[in-house]
């Protein structure tokens, strides 16, 4: 990477910054590849700011770390350009926007008593969320088979790393986090004498786990899971926080839970975004901007303190070891909590979205978010015309 421990001598001034990033935020649908092309054509094409190398290294490095890539790819950006202060303005700046649609989103779907036509479309999406859980399981495949090796045994133990995942998201779904940072660490062990991290990272969990947190010290919790152990992907957010959310406090009903991800993924921004409809329904809107504060404040620390060492990061066989036995288990748990979504659909005609979502997705090969808003406009026409829903 080009001098990461630098920022452009010839970068934006923060109001440009303020600027882009906003712009950003506010139009950045369908997930993490929109934000890289987005950046990319803003930072490397556009103005060149970043070296176009420098932009490659920066998106492996960043699919390293825990939390929500493209987010962290967008802080770095900043970063590079004015120091922290441009982290901090440009981070803020691209989570704002689709912070505030998803909080003011979540105020209607979990209303006491919302139009009929919402609870349709609420309806209709969240059918299609197992679909789409399914399809992100089934995306992190082929590179996380790639990393572990290709010989016969190292891919017996990603089956039984990802058996692992799939196993505890749909039996003990609490003790999602404890697989996964047992699966990184055993891997670490076969690849190091000395596994630091895995063993390391077990301690805070297991504290965590019995300091019996209750009101906004669960929140907090779990917001924190989601921003500091969600490795492999955005769609990782739902085993982590399903069962503590349906489950463990009633924060949600299960329903509730599949429109909040619905929402995560047809607005703006990073899908971890989720958390915050989660804070809404466990104490209204200081919980949810609670709840995003924690979410994100790991993403922000990652870069402020780690992008100097992004080059140490990507070279460290601890980091690599640790996530090619992560990376199985996360995809077997979002496969298994895609099981558990669907087991949670209420009406006959959801699952016939549902069916609907799977063919758009694997049959036709379509977007994420045509698929779900597909399936919400099917909702609401259903409830127009009398269909329960």
């Amino acid at each position: 990477m080009a001098q990461p421990d630098r920022v452009a001598s010839h970068g934006a001034s923060l109001g440009t910054i303020i600027k882009e990033w906003t712009r950003l935020g506010c139009t950045g649908f369908g997930g993490p590849p929109t934000h890289i092309a987005l950046l990319r054509r803003l930072c490397v094409t556009g103005h060149r700011w970043i070296d176009a190398q420098e932009f490659e290294d920066a998106i492996a490095t960043t699919n390293l770390l825990p939390g929500p890539a493209s987010t962290q790819l967008a802080i770095y950006c900043a970063w590079r350009l004015q120091g922290v202060p441009g982290a901090l303005v440009g981070g803020f700046c691209f989570i704002a926007p689709g912070l505030a649609l998803i909080i003011g989103l979540a105020s209607v779907f979990l209303a006491h008593h919302p139009p009929l036509w919402v609870l349709g479309a609420a309806a209709g999406g969240g059918a299609a969320v197992p679909a789409v859980a399914l399809h992100a399981a089934t995306q992190l495949t082929p590179q996380s088979r790639t990393r572990i090796g290709g010989r016969r045994v190292e891919q017996g133990r990603w089956i039984l790393y990802a058996a692992l995942g799939a196993s505890t998201a749909l039996l003990f779904g609490q003790f999602v986090v404890l697989a996964l940072l047992g699966c990184g660490a055993a891997e670490a062990c076969l690849h190091l004498e000395r596994p630091r991290h895995g063993r390391r990272a077990l301690v805070p969990i297991a504290l965590a786990k019995t300091l019996g947190l209750g009101g906004l010290g669960a929140l907090s919790w779990v917001a924190l899971k989601v921003g500091a152990l969600s490795y492999g992907g955005g769609f990782v957010i739902i085993p982590l926080m399903q069962h503590d959310v349906v489950t463990t406090y009633h924060w949600m009903t299960g329903a509730q839970f599949l429109n909040a991800v619905a929402l995560g993924q047809v607005t703006p921004g990073p899908v971890i975004q989720t958390i915050a409809v989660v804070g809404y329904a466990a104490g209204g809107v200081g919980a949810a901007l609670l709840a995003a504060l924690i979410a994100f404040g790991p993403s922000f620390a990652f870069i402020v303190f780690g992008a100097p060492r992004f080059a140490a990061i990507r070279s460290s066989r601890a980091v690599t070891a640790f996530l090619s036995g992560a990376g199985p288990c996360v995809v077997g748990a979002i496969a298994g909590s895609a099981v558990a979504l669907g087991v949670s659909l209420e009406r006959p005609w959801q699952f016939a979205a549902l069916a609907f979502a799977l063919l758009w997705l694997y049959g036709a090969r379509r977007g994420v978010v045509s698929a779900l808003l597909l399936c919400a406009g099917g909702g609401v026409v259903l409830a127009l015309v009398g269909v329960a829903v």
